[in-house]
Parts: structure tokens; C-alpha cells; sequence
């Protein structure tokens, strides 16, 4: 396994910042987000990004996102060809597909499968992998990896989708098996919080993995090795506490953690 560090985790760095923290934790890539609330590389070009990340010996794992894809329409349609022709620029490995969170379209597995059979052929000319992220939320509309592969199964997109094994989706799915086989990215986070509810638990919850964590990150990891998963893992902290620290205390604590993931990854 490789480790990696999502933008999330560290939105307020602009994108050389975040190649130079990767560099010095360790990683071996990056995953690049157009959803941090300003413009996707502060103005720079993807190929000058590229070049940059190429030079520190930092593979790009992903491009996020496309949210809600499965909330199928023309614009939609454009916003995926849009991601992929960036992404191509970038060379990018993945990019990422996101299902609606929002309450609506639940057990709607026909609408997953319809926007999987239209961005098919756009993923087969541009030769590129989408990575497809259950949530686990209650909310949200695909919740299960089971149900991600059966969708993608449904349309003969074996060898163009693949899935995000999220540590904390998975967790709250209630989902036991793994299908590392199927899995093309791992994101890592963590809860440390014992009288957060599984309820009412969010993404503002999520920090960075530590001995105190209740998503069972190890374990997770323990698991998707034993059945032969080599791919990136990637660290997604979206917690405002942790965003807010100082540069110095947040890279120290990220380090640690990256120190305890080595553990189980190697």
C-alpha cells in the first residue's frame, strides 16, 4: 500500500504547498479536489501542476469530484467530460464519482446505473478509471459497495469502475465485506469522539487516524491487506478543529498519524 494525502485534509494549502507536505510526510501521492471553494489550482494549469508533482516523485491518484452524478442530466454529462479532460492534463489516475446525500433517490438503483452507462464510453475514450464512493450516510443514495458493483456490473463497466473504500463510510454502511478486489482507493479518517452519536455523526467529525479511533481504521486496513489490496491510502480529514491548527502542530500530528497507518501498510 501507498499512502497518500487528499487536499481536504489540508484545504487552506494551495496545491505546490500540498506536494511539498506530501513530500516530507512521506507519501507518494496526492488526490487534487475542485471543491475547496475557490478556483481548481489557484490559476495554474494542470500540466504545470503535473510537471511540478512529477518532479518531487509524487503520483497524481485522483481528481475529485463529480457529485451527485446520479442525478443524471446533460449538465452532468458535461461536468464528468470536463473532470476527465483536466484530469488527462493532470494525468491523473482517477477521477472521482460521488452519489446523491441528500435524501433523495434512495434504493433508486436504476438512476446509479443510468449515469454509470452514459459516462462508460466517455471513460473508455479518454482510457480513464472513475472511482465510485458509497456514503453511509442514511441519506445517502448509495450507500453500500455491494450495491455500487452490482450497478456497475448492470452497465459491463467492470474494467473502467472501480470504488473508494472509505474507512468511515464503511463503518457507518454496516457493511462487513471488503472487496478489495474491487477497490481502487482507500480514504482513512478519524473519530475519536465517544459520545458522538452514529446518528447524527458528520464529516466535521472526521480527523486524522489515531490510537483513540472508533472507525476501526487498522482493522479496516488489516483486512483489505489480507486480501491483497496494494493500492493508495488515502488521508481525508475534513475536521474544521484539525484544519485549524497551526501548519507546524497539524503536520506534526499527520505525521503521527501516517507513522501509526505504517503499521498495518508497511
Amino acid at each position: 500500500m501507498q499512502l497518500a494525502l487528499n487536499h481536504m485534509t489540508t484545504p487552506r494549502l494551495d496545491w505546490r504547498a500540498l506536494l511539498m507536505l506530501a513530500k516530507r510526510t512521506g507519501c507518494a501521492g496526492v488526490e487534487f479536489r475542485n471543491d475547496l471553494g475557490r478556483p481548481l489550482f489557484e490559476g495554474f494549469t494542470a500540466e504545470t501542476v503535473c510537471e511540478e508533482a512529477q518532479a518531487l516523485g509524487l503520483r497524481t491518484f485522483g481528481l475529485s469530484q463529480v457529485g451527485m452524478f446520479n442525478d443524471w442530466s446533460d449538465a452532468k454529462a458535461q461536468e464528468v467530460a470536463s473532470l476527465i479532460t483536466i484530469a488527462q492534463d493532470l494525468e491523473a489516475e482517477t477521477i472521482s464519482l460521488i452519489p446523491r446525500n441528500d435524501g433523495t433517490g434512495l434504493d433508486d438503483l436504476d438512476a446509479v446505473k443510468t449515469a454509470l452507462r452514459e459516462i462508460l464510453p466517455l471513460l473508455e475514450e479518454a482510457d480513464m478509471t472513475a472511482l465510485v464512493e458509497p456514503l453511509g450516510f442514511v441519506q445517502s443514495s448509495l450507500r453500500t459497495k455491494a450495491e455500487a458493483i452490482e450497478a456497475i456490473e448492470a452497465v459491463g463497466g467492470a474494467g473502467r469502475f472501480r470504488l473508494v473504500h472509505d474507512t468511515f463510510h464503511h463503518f457507518l454502511s454496516g457493511e462487513t465485506e471488503i472487496f478489495a478486489d474491487w477497490t481502487g482507493m482507500v480514504h482513512v479518517s478519524g473519530v475519536t469522539d465517544p459520545d458522538i452519536s452514529l446518528v447524527t455523526i458528520a464529516d466535521r467529525d472526521r480527523g486524522v487516524v489515531t490510537e483513540d479511533d472508533r472507525m476501526d481504521n487498522l482493522g479496516q486496513l488489516s483486512a483489505l491487506k489480507a486480501a491483497g489490496y496494494t493500492g493508495p491510502v488515502s488521508m481525508e480529514a475534513f475536521a474544521p478543529e484539525f484544519h485549524n491548527l497551526p501548519a507546524d502542530k497539524a503536520e506534526g500530528l499527520l505525521m503521527a498519524s501516517f507513522d501509526l497507518l505504517r503499521t498495518v501498510t508497511g
